[in-house]
């Protein structure tokens, strides 16, 4: 017992040098790649709980969410780690949904009317991404390395910090119990919601290096325990959820392709390709594996083919996860198996909707609390990557500046995206991410023009990601 508590706490094997194409032994395979699922599961789960929330979909239609998510989530990963020809970075890289894409996709489904009638929209447009996406990748080398000269760390540095500005907002909306519910600013609320940011930061200031790791995991676990037992949380669809669920393609119906919604995704995964790059020079210096543009390339086309089968399993555009570089650096585990250990296990999870359940179950107050933390800790690693910049050249400082401002439009003046624009445009310009990591690409080409080379610039976004980013945030 005191062998695997030390390699469940990382303590055991602090100085391993697991080269990242060694196949571990199968026990360790299994600690290590659940210890992963842990470090992720918060993240992953979020992101289908606040855009069904907001589209205000079914308990069991979210649990069917959260169910796709997980499963698509396991078969990305494994393409990732293991590699299928040219596609995957062959990397412990896990794959999940990507934070950037919630605020357009709950502005999208709201244009076309909240409900299912919203998803297949969303879908249409997340599809499409995904293959423009891998399209993109294949594209000669000296074609990608120009694209990617457009974002040095002042533009993934800003995209990142609007990532959360614009993300913490919604947290505290769950905070006060769900914008829209009765109890909307009850202060029982927000005693669920500070509790479980405490006992989150509790565990973060003193826990061990895998304890912290799961902080928002044991967080969202505590305070919904807590809520039970005041009689708050109700799990009555966990005992009408079914043992075993099968995620099936095109199951709310066939998508819908519209061209502003595809046009704000293409957006998204623009940002995204920016987040995957900058994990992707990260874990390769962690695992001592050197990352060229080929590497790149293949990390996002992992990327691509991964968002375009999201959109056909009823799930979403798919990046890799920065907390989880952040635990391939604090465990020395350096095998790309360990990550294909954790896609099984994720694979079996998306066939449990009893599991799903239990997660859609979670009260909003404690889910908001938890969300807070992690969207404050994005927010944080955007300014830990800013910080490696020259803000005191003031055209640098203009593009972050400028950027945030455009990124707080439509939260400060809703009424004119709400009542001074048709509904298509409003669709694509009602994005905080979408109008400041629009604004930081545009301002930053007419300030600074392309980066002279982007392969220094980028390994900066990825490792502060890692770095800032303790508990699942993505």
């Amino acid at each position: 017992m005191a062998r695997v508590a030390a390699l469940l706490s990382g303590r055991g094997e602090q100085q391993s040098t697991h080269p990242v194409d060694e196949v571990l032994p199968a026990a360790k395979l299994a600690l290590y790649g659940f210890q992963h699922v842990l470090a992720f599961y918060a993240g992953a789960v979020i992101v289908p709980i606040i855009v069904g929330g907001a589209l205000k979909l079914s308990t069991e239609q979210l649990v069917y969410l959260i169910n796709a998510d997980l499963f698509t989530c396991g078969i990305a990963s494994i393409v990732q780690a293991w590699g299928i020809g040219r596609i995957g970075a062959r990397l412990p890289l896990i794959q999940g949904v990507t934070f950037t894409a919630v605020s357009p996709m709950i502005a999208i489904g709201l244009g076309a009317g909240g409900g299912t009638a919203a998803l297949l929209v969303v879908y249409g447009a997340v599809i499409t991404a995904g293959l423009a996406t891998f399209a993109f990748a294949w594209l000669p080398a000296r074609v990608f390395r120009t694209v990617m000269r457009l974002f040095p760390p002042v533009v993934t540095g800003t995209v990142i910090t609007v990532l959360g500005i614009v993300l913490i907002p919604v947290g505290l909306g769950d905070a006060a119990g769900g914008v829209g519910s009765p109890d909307f600013g009850d202060p029982k609320n927000f005693a669920y919601a500070g509790g479980t940011m405490l006992f989150i930061l509790l565990l973060m200031r003193i826990g061990r290096q895998f304890l912290s790791s799961i902080a928002i995991l044991l967080g969202l676990v505590g305070g919904t325990v807590a809520a039970f037992l005041f009689g708050d949380a109700h799990f009555g669809d966990v005992g009408r959820a079914d043992w075993i669920g099968i995620t099936t393609p095109f199951h709310f119906g066939t998508p819908k392709f519209e061209w502003f919604p595809i046009l704000l995704m293409l957006i998204v995964m623009l940002i995204t390709m920016v987040e995957t790059t900058g994990d992707t020079y990260a874990v390769g210096g962690i695992v001592d594996k050197k990352v060229d543009s080929e590497t790149v390339a293949r990390a996002l086309r992992a990327d691509g083919a991964a968002t375009a089968l999201g959109g056909m399993l009823n799930s979403f555009p798919y990046v890799a996860f920065a907390e989880n570089v952040g635990l391939v650096r604090m465990t020395k585990v350096k095998s790309r198996f360990v990550v294909v250990a954790a896609g099984a296990f994720m694979i079996v999870l998306g066939l449990l909707p009893k599991a799903a359940a239990v997660v859609a179950s979670i009260p909003n107050a404690v889910l908001g609390g938890a969300a807070t933390v992690m969207f404050a800790m994005v927010a944080l690693a955007g300014i830990q990557t800013l910080a490696k910049v020259d803000l005191k050249e003031e055209r640098n400082a203009l593009v972050v500046g400028v950027s945030l401002a455009f990124a707080l439009l439509p939260a400060t003046v809703p009424v004119l995206f709400e009542k001074h624009m048709n509904a298509d445009l409003s669709s694509l310009l009602n994005s905080g991410v979408t109008l400041g990591a629009t604004a930081a690409i545009v301002l930053n080409l007419a300030f600074n023009g392309p980066a002279e080379d982007e392969t220094p610039a980028l390994p900066d976004a990825g490792q502060a990601t890692a770095e800032a980013v303790p508990a699942p945030t993505a």
